[in-house]
């Protein structure tokens, strides 16, 4: 079988998003600013199997409509076929930031309770980390427990511009 990642860039308002899509699901949504972009890439492809190839698929077609759509505050919500690679506790972690809602927040600290392992703080944030498809799975509205703003892959700013972004869109 050759299975293959199609690849495209998608430029945002607020930096550069490199999209993938294998057997029509998005499995990559990666900031390209990201210190570690190409290792995520990597794992991904091996991951699945798959070797990697430019161009757009059906996926990455709708993957840009939907976010145009969310860019310019007309949608709130995807319909997106996901692909997540990870372990086992990541693809939890990633299920759990789906019910984050549109507009809200929630801490760290909140969301390891709702994993279901209220000690497993930094673990959850390890995760979250981890993530390969922001914006779909929107790791950018979790946030320390004292309401401050931590790491993005997309860089703090990126993060700050979705939550705005998000604030100022009718939910």
């Amino acid at each position: 079988m050759n299975r293959k990642i199609y690849l495209t860039s998608y430029q945002s308002p607020c930096g550069t998003l490199e999209l993938g899509s294998c057997d029509g699901r998005l499995c990559l949504c990666d900031w390209t600013a990201r210190q570690r972009h190409t290792d995520i890439v990597i794992r991904i492809a091996k991951g699945l199997g798959c070797g990697t190839e430019s161009g757009v698929s059906a996926c990455t077609e709708e993957t840009i409509k939907q976010l145009d759509d969310y860019f310019s505050g007309k949608r709130t919500e995807f319909d997106i076929p996901l692909l997540f690679v990870g372990t086992p506790f990541q693809k939890e972690v990633w299920r759990h930031l789906l019910d984050i809602p549109y507009a809200t927040t929630e801490s760290y600290s909140s969301l390891s309770l709702r994993v279901g392992n209220p000690t497993a703080v930094r673990a959850v944030a390890n995760a979250n980390g981890a993530n390969a498809i922001s914006i779909f799975v929107p790791c950018h509205r979790v946030i320390g427990s004292s309401g401050s703003l931590t790491g993005y892959a997309g860089g703090l700013a990126a993060k700050q511009f979705l939550l705005d972004l998000e604030q100022k869109t009718p939910g």
